[in-house]
């Protein structure tokens, strides 16, 4: 309380007092003790309203005592399953969830992971991936400033993300790992890693790395052997492995005869004794194709958003960028099906005279070394204000962008780009896919858009430092995926002079058996506006057994999505279609068998035992836990803390003081009822 506010309440006294005295002594004709009671009820009535009115603050502390969290993290994928842990695991956690003394001491938290990280105690042992790099990194933002040990229940055998074993330096937790398996060591030959080409092209060949690796002590000889879909073998070697000689690297090709996708399978036969089998034998699958779309990046100065697009194009095999200068291009013209014309200038006259005479679709990239009057004068769709001044414009995504499927990838969160300040007016029809954004405020201009002139398409960007969203897109998703797929979209509308479509679909012709197998739908009105009321269903055949299965597509941000995982593997036809209108469409995909997580055959109790050790934690085995529950409740690192709670109080919030003015203003009343003095 500062001292202003006592002087305050010090003044509310002696004010109160004073009328208290003035209304019962100073000019009351009958002085008696029933003036002193009167008085001192005027008093209390006065004051308490006076200080109501001041409403001083006072502070309030409160005292609570606060456990320790503990965190049990447990694995739920398929290897517990597989290495026969699952009963186990169910038997522990029900062990820490009923001990009487550890729940005293600790508030237990459990979470499940595998490919995803849950809060639940409900375990299934289903999921296709580990990924315990994601269970520590959301961990460490949870319980970043709090003391909770960690009980790691796992195989330790890691299917995706980083590698777990150095978490340490972002969650700083002691982490006690319970290793479920066992340390024996079995003969084993595997296919560690299978290295092969999405795509390929019609009668060339495509090359193939295998590596296969050996576990035990004894020379073994063994056989690899590579069919194609018709059980046909394409290839074989044999293999000769010993404690000395644990892996080899096999590296061959193979013909690619016929367009579309072929699946082939490499085993190595199995040797004596061999415990586990699943692990010797890998499907793959390489889509044939028979031509590939070459990009011309023509542009006169050295820019990085050059190399970004390059990038960008080229993380699909099926398609090439080479980046020239105007005269390069002149030379090799006929080599390309695509340009892309970055801030063109004047030297650029004889290109546009190119592109128009050989019928080319473009993307048109402008910025600030653009020069503006050559634009306007080299084509006749959009004209740009020249004002000599940049600009910095921030991207929206249109999610009723009509054209294909565009996915928004934190479009707002992207770097700004620079370009001409003023507006474009476009004398054609256009599609805007990203829209202008200044200051927070979206503006009607398009900053990326795409239109069609009879059979030419066409798309204009107004803006250099692209390459700043794709450095973006890397530091929001840790891959540059999701932006070079964009840019693969962009580069695929361009590359086709096919019609626009109500529907249009978005998947792949093949997936491996743990792969999310996502298919994407956009469907639109006969205005061509995004329809976000449409029932849309994929039916799906499998070619296998004939067996058909209809699922519905769930409306997702500006596109229709359905997840087909855990499908199994085969061949399917399917159809997409949309409820009360005659549109659909049908496509193929493949689903290759693969289970990573039937590829173990132990627990990996090295880096479970370095992670106990660098984090300050204790490993154990499954076998032997019985002294994990007396050893956190005996370790003096995690005590209980009794924590204090200061809060301001206003005054006014004391309930009991507004009845203190009521009983005193009640009992004066009646008093003077009483007596007569009313």
């Amino acid at each position: 309380m500062s001292s202003e506010t006592l002087i305050y309440i010090i003044i509310a006294g002696i004010i109160a007092l004073l009328l208290a005295l003035f209304q019962y002594w100073y000019k009351s004709k009958i002085k008696s003790k029933l003036n002193v009671l009167l008085s001192f009820l005027r008093f209390v009535s006065v004051f308490s309203i006076l200080l109501l009115l001041i409403n001083p603050k006072f502070d309030k502390t409160t005292y609570y005592n606060e456990k320790p969290s503990l965190i049990v993290a447990v694995d739920n994928s398929e290897s517990v399953s597989y290495l026969k842990q699952d009963e186990k695991t169910r038997q522990l956690l029900a062990n820490l969830k009923s001990d009487v003394n550890l729940n005293n001491k600790f508030n237990l938290d459990i979470y499940t992971f595998g490919k995803k990280v849950e809060s639940s105690d409900s375990l299934a042992f289903k999921e296709k991936q580990s990924n315990p790099d994601m269970l520590f990194e959301r961990l460490s933002q949870v319980y970043k400033n709090t003391n909770s040990p960690t009980i790691f229940i796992t195989d330790g055998n890691q299917t995706y993300g980083n590698d777990y074993e150095f978490v340490t330096n972002k969650f700083k937790q002691p982490v006690f790992p319970i290793i479920l398996g066992d340390t024996i060591q079995y003969i084993d030959v595997k296919i560690q890693q299978l290295n092969v080409n999405k795509y390929a092209y019609l009668k060339n060949q495509f090359p193939v790395e295998i590596i296969a690796t050996y576990s035990g002590n004894d020379s073994v000889n063994t056989q690899l052997k590579v069919t194609s879909g018709n059980n046909a073998t394409v290839f074989s070697q044999n293999l000769n492995f010993s404690k000395q000689n644990t892996s080899q690297i096999i590296s061959f090709t193979l013909p690619a005869n016929r367009v579309g996708v072929s699946s082939y399978k490499a085993e190595i036969v199995p040797i004596e004794n061999e415990k586990n089998i699943v692990n010797n034998a890998k499907n793959f699958a390489v889509e044939v194709i028979d031509q590939k779309t070459n990009v011309a990046i023509i542009s006169d100065i050295t820019h990085p958003d050059l190399g970004a697009l390059k990038k960008s194009i080229e993380s699909n095999e099926q398609r090439q960028a080479s980046i020239l200068k105007p005269n390069e291009y002149l030379l090799k013209s006929n080599d390309f099906q695509l340009v892309i014309l970055y801030q063109p200038n004047n030297s650029f006259s004889l290109v546009f005279d190119e592109i128009e005479k050989l019928k080319l679709n473009k993307l048109t990239v402008l910025g600030t070394k653009t020069n503006w009057s050559s634009i306007n004068s080299f084509q006749s769709y959009y004209n740009q204000k020249i004002t000599n001044q940049t600009e910095e414009f921030q991207p929206t995504l249109n999610s009723n962008y009509s054209t294909f499927i565009v996915d928004n990838i934190d479009f707002s969160e992207f770097p700004p780009l620079q370009s001409e300040f003023g507006e474009t007016v476009f004398k054609v029809p256009i599609e805007t896919i990203l829209y202008k954004t200044i200051n927070g405020t979206q503006l009607k201009e398009p900053l990326l858009a795409t239109f069609e002139d009879n059979t030419k398409r066409e798309a204009v960007l107004l803006g250099e430092g692209i390459w700043g969203w794709r450095a973006q897109s890397y530091l929001n998703d840790k891959s540059f995926n999701n932006f070079d797929d964009f840019i693969g979209k962009i580069v695929q509308y361009l590359g086709s002079n096919q019609r626009k479509s109500r529907l249009n679909i978005a998947y792949e012709s093949f997936y491996n058996g743990n792969d999310d197998i996502k298919v994407s739908a956009q469907y639109f009105n006969k205005n061509y506006e995004f329809d976000v009321t449409a029932n849309i269903n994929i039916t799906l055949n499998n070619k296998n057994n004939n067996s058909s299965k209809t699922f519905p597509f769930v409306l997702k941000n500006s596109s229709y999505e359905v997840d087909l995982s855990g499908l199994e593997a085969g061949d399917y036809s399917f159809t997409v279609a949309v409820t009360n209108e005659n549109i659909s469409k049908s496509g193929e995909l493949k689903i290759l068998d693969y289970n990573v997580e039937q590829q173990f055959l132990n627990a990996n109790v090295t880096k479970l035992q370095k992670l106990a050790t660098n984090s300050l934690g204790t490993s154990y085995f499954i076998d032997d836990t019985n002294a994990l529950i007396n050893d956190l409740i005996n370790d003096s690192r995690f005590v209980t803390i009794q924590k204090s709670s200061k809060n301001v109080v206003p005054l006014i919030d004391w309930k009991f003081l507004l009845a203190i003015i009521a009983f005193s203003l009640s009992a004066e009343w009646f008093i003077r009822k009483y007596n007569g003095l009313i």
